[in-house]
């Protein structure tokens, strides 16, 4: 069946459905990690988004049961240059189109995605729209024009939990897969749920710390009635500065240690009196270079976010820590005298390197410091 993808901009590729039909509108961005396109999928920081994959191949490993960071997909439509129907891997349970036209997510494959990329990369990410139902190009390019953009939108009220609860499962390994560490003395972490990713989750219990994922909009009033040892702010989409998120987290600043990866690292910036801007095509993939300004180690990151944090905003108020190589743009802050601390890039991966899991040691040290002894 034949699909059509337009820009805002007019640009139009014409390739062939291999997901659902219908359409699917969004912000188009490109992601340049070479595997783990299930977790890409299931990431809640791509709600409002069509994803283009720059690796070509796509969907020979299939789908399965465990490479998921939450209960559904978030992408609105997906983007391949070749898709592979017949999955060749062990752990598959279901074709990648098969698993698409279940949740109702629209696909293309067949168009020159080289061609996509350096136009995005060019022109910036923008409103789109996949339609396999439309054959008119014009109509599809009046559609993706009255695509909402990303600025001003309010997405982690899509993806957010509607209920506290509590999360035990620990990181995978090859001999008992995902494992459970039960831990009645370990630092207490309530996580606030802006789209959290299940693998930031698991590395917290590894840690043997107990976990409370909490809705964006719980009162800060409520979560300190708790005690936690410690406060974790979690990726999510969206724009950071619309919402009530900043003002909760305002409220929650000196009273305990705050993590914050991703969308958390804004709301935490902004929460501090900083500001927020929208990046012209993001950073989406597995291959970011980062700097540790504390130690001068060079991390390759895996990263999805299409805003960043102005530095100059909080002069005096926080310090650099962390930054992009490739375009010198924030990717760590922290505070002279308070503790907490946030990063830009994802150091759970799933998909990505590991390079930057130091980093949930650094907080389980910040809440032992802050730790009364009993």
């Amino acid at each position: 069946m034949t699909a059509i993808l337009a820009l805002a901009d007019g640009t139009v590729f014409e390739g062939e459905s291999f997901g659902a039909d219908g359409e699917a509108a969004g912000e188009i961005v490109f992601n340049t990690s070479m595997t783990g396109y299930q977790e890409i999928l299931t990431d809640p920081s791509y709600c409002g988004q069509l994803v283009c994959m720059t690796y070509p191949e796509i969907g020979n490993v299939g789908v399965n049961e465990e490479d998921v960071e939450s209960e559904r997909p978030w992408v609105e439509g997906f983007i391949v240059r070749e898709y592979w129907e017949e999955p060749s891997n062990w752990r598959a349970k279901e074709s990648l189109a098969g698993y698409l036209r279940r949740h109702g997510i629209p696909g293309i494959q067949g168009i020159d995605t080289r061609e996509l990329v350096r136009h995005i990369r060019d022109r910036g990410a923008q409103s789109a729209v996949i339609s396999t139902v439309e054959r008119d190009p014009r109509k599809v390019v009046e559609k993706a024009r009255q695509v909402r953009p990303m600025v001003g939108q309010d997405l982690v009220r899509r993806v957010t939990c509607a209920e506290p609860y509590e999360w035990q499962e620990s990181t995978w390994s090859w001999e008992r897969g995902y494992g459970e560490v039960a831990s009645e003395r370990g630092p207490f972490v309530v996580a606030y749920d802006y789209g959290v990713k299940r693998n930031i989750l698991r590395h917290l219990v590894r840690l043997g710390c107990r976990v409370r994922v909490v809705p964006a909009t719980t009162p800060a009033r409520e979560v300190l009635s708790w005690n936690p040892d410690g406060i974790f702010l979690s990726n999510g989409p969206g724009d950071p500065d619309v919402g009530p998120y900043a003002r909760i987290v305002r409220e929650l600043i000196g009273q305990k240690p705050i993590f914050g990866i991703c969308l958390g690292h804004q709301i935490l910036a902004l929460a501090l009196g900083g500001r927020t801007y929208k990046l012209k095509f993001g950073h989406h993939g597995g291959n970011q270079p980062v700097m540790d300004l504390t130690t001068r180690k060079v991390e390759i990151t895996a990263q999805n976010h299409g805003f960043a944090v102005d530095v100059d905003s909080l002069s005096g108020v926080a310090e650099l820590t962390h930054i992009n190589l490739n375009d010198q743009t924030v990717e760590g802050l922290a505070h002279a005298q308070l503790p907490l601390f946030s990063v830009q890039y994802h150091p759970e991966a799933s998909p990505g390197p590991h390079d930057a899991t130091y980093l949930f040691e650094r907080f389980l040290h910040l809440m032992h410091q802050r730790k009364p002894l009993v």
